[in-house]
């Protein structure tokens, strides 16, 4: 090996796909120095993971690429629901979840909504959006080795086209490298869960004529149950490429070997219910669904995100978005550190807080998988009460010592989404008109504490604590009147909205979850928050 010598950055990714470069883009928006390493040459050819939940969308929004995502997910925008059919030319077919027409129904409690953005159209634009940050992203460059210590992480990574190694020296180290996460066994963390759940061989092909089949049926998924064509078909232009996922049974003996371009024709032809269709393989991936997450995120200055956290069914499009909203929840809590702002055992709250949601939103997902019957799937369960897919999304909830007054003993995922500014949760959606111009409430939360308020003493007392704490934080007057920074107009008043009265105040972490809040105007207000952001920081 040649070792080209040695480097440092604040911290190393490991991992360049949908995680690892969100976690640049968030990184980058929060001003710290950071480096992506992928093994792979470049991003992902293969169309999957497409579904990008609402709030998924309202990080990107924030963080002021959603239009470009709009636009790569154009091709799409028109595909709406997963439809169940024996066989596409049978014309014996249900919609298992419907078309929106219209008014999407997250309209009224989100900042944006849902997107199916496919992994290959998505990454791009992360990776451009990174690098426009200062991400310094590198494909193919490999992580040999690591080691820590209480000063940091030494890394060795090589490139895998020159076979050069360089040394990088970093703060803290991210793991977004998948599943099979070679960080993780590296540090002997082990999973929990119910396991493998089903396998699959997803194959891209080509195929005119199945757009005359489909015929106006914009589906995003379409679940086929005839036994001799079971699978799943998405399409991936609406034209003539398409995606058909084939049900793997490795317990049966077969291998990827056993899916031959012929067996795969055949199969595709079978789903479609046209012997003659025409099909031209164009590639091959296994995959499997799972449910397991690890037993911890952290080991010192490591942290698993992603992926290599935890793996869940894509029913219900969780995974990757539970990966994004990882890295989402660590950047600020590493760019506080970094900045002296924060104890570094602000950061152990990073498991404490995105562990539970992984278990939760795992299992909601293997629910649904069984609720869908979803092709290779063989386990049935009999009808469970959940929550609905949108509370699964944006309802969840944190208890951790960076929240003060969580309600310890209520579920991580409610059964019905209820928004109320309660501490723990992600801060309710309003829009409102700053300086002019009409954003959410959710565009303020990245970079700073936000301190919404409805009279001046608290707004006073938020910039005064901020100051003398050295600590970002914005203060907002809201409401309707002239001295009101954030102006309400004629939609609902903010203590409606927020749960709180007109003499309240709440605190918005930089993620958009609420980090305290009052209902009245205390005697000495400047203790409470001062002893409210102190004990989130961990200071």
């Amino acid at each position: 090996m040649n070792d080209r010598g040695n480097d440092h950055v604040p911290v190393l990714i490991v991992g360049g796909s949908l995680v690892g470069l969100s976690a640049s883009v968030f990184l980058g928006r929060v001003g710290i120095r950071h480096r992506v390493v992928e093994r792979h040459a470049a991003t992902s050819a293969h169309p999957r993971g497409r579904g990008n939940n609402m709030r998924t969308m309202e990080l990107f929004r924030t963080a002021g690429l959603e239009p470009h995502i709009r636009k790569a997910a154009a091709t799409l925008s028109g595909n709406h629901g997963i439809l169940q059919v024996d066989t596409l030319h049978s014309g014996n077919q249900r919609w298992l979840s419907g078309r929106i027409t219209g008014r999407a129904p997250e309209a009224d409690v989100c900042s944006t909504v849902r997107c199916a953005c496919s992994q290959n159209d998505l990454e791009p634009v992360l990776l451009e959006g990174a690098r426009s940050l200062g991400g310094d992203v590198r494909f193919g460059t490999e992580l040999l080795s690591f080691t820590q210590d209480d000063d940091g992480v030494r890394a060795l990574v090589q490139s895998r086209e020159s076979g050069e190694t360089r040394t990088v020296h970093a703060d803290y180290l991210l793991a977004a490298d998948g599943p099979r996460s070679p960080v993780r066994q590296r540090l002997g963390i082990e999973h929990s869960g119910p396991g493998d759940l089903f396998h699959n061989i997803s194959v891209t092909f080509r195929s005119k004529l199945l757009r005359e089949v489909t015929g106006e049926q914009r589906f995003v998924v379409c679940y086929v149950t005839d036994p001799d064509g079971e699978g799943v078909l998405l399409p991936v232009d609406n034209e003539e490429q398409w995606v058909f996922h084939v049900p793997w049974f490795p317990e049966r003996g077969q291998t990827e070997e056993y899916f031959t371009d012929t067996r795969c024709i055949e199969h595709i032809r079978a789903a479609v219910g046209v012997r003659d269709l025409d099909v031209e393989i164009t590639g091959r991936a296994p995959w499997h669904a799972a449910d397991r997450v690890a037993n911890s995120y952290q080991d010192g200055r490591v942290f698993l995100i992603g992926d290599s956290a935890h793996e869940m069914p894509p029913t219900g499009a969780f995974g990757s978005n539970t990966g994004i909203q990882d890295a989402h929840n660590l950047a600020w809590k590493i760019a506080a550190v970094l900045r002296g702002w924060a104890d570094p055992k602000l950061l152990d709250s990073y498991e404490v807080e995105r562990r539970p949601v992984a278990q939760a939103t795992s299992a909601r997902a293997t629910v649904q998988a069984a609720r869908e019957q979803h092709p290779g799937y063989t386990v049935r369960t009999t009808s469970t009460e959940v929550s609905d897919l949108m509370t699964t999304a944006l309802g969840y909830r944190y208890v951790s010592d960076a929240v003060v007054g969580a309600a310890a003993d209520e579920p991580i995922i409610p059964d019905q989404l209820n928004l109320r500014a309660q501490p723990g949760t992600r801060a309710p959606h309003m829009w409102v008109t700053r300086d002019g111009v009409t954003v959410s409430t959710i565009d303020l939360y990245e970079r700073s504490f936000v301190l919404l308020c409805g009279g001046p003493r608290w707004r006073r007392t938020g910039r005064t604590v901020g100051a003398r704490l050295n600590v970002p934080l914005d203060a907002y007057l809201v409401g309707d009147t002239a001295e009101c920074d954030l102006r309400t107009g004629d939609g609902p008043d903010w203590p409606s909205v927020y749960g709180t009265t007109q003499h309240g105040a709440v605190l918005v972490r930089p993620d958009g979850f609420v980090a305290w809040r009052s209902d009245a105007e205390p005697a000495d207000g400047e203790r409470e928050l001062t002893d409210a952001l102190l004990k989130v920081l961990g200071r």
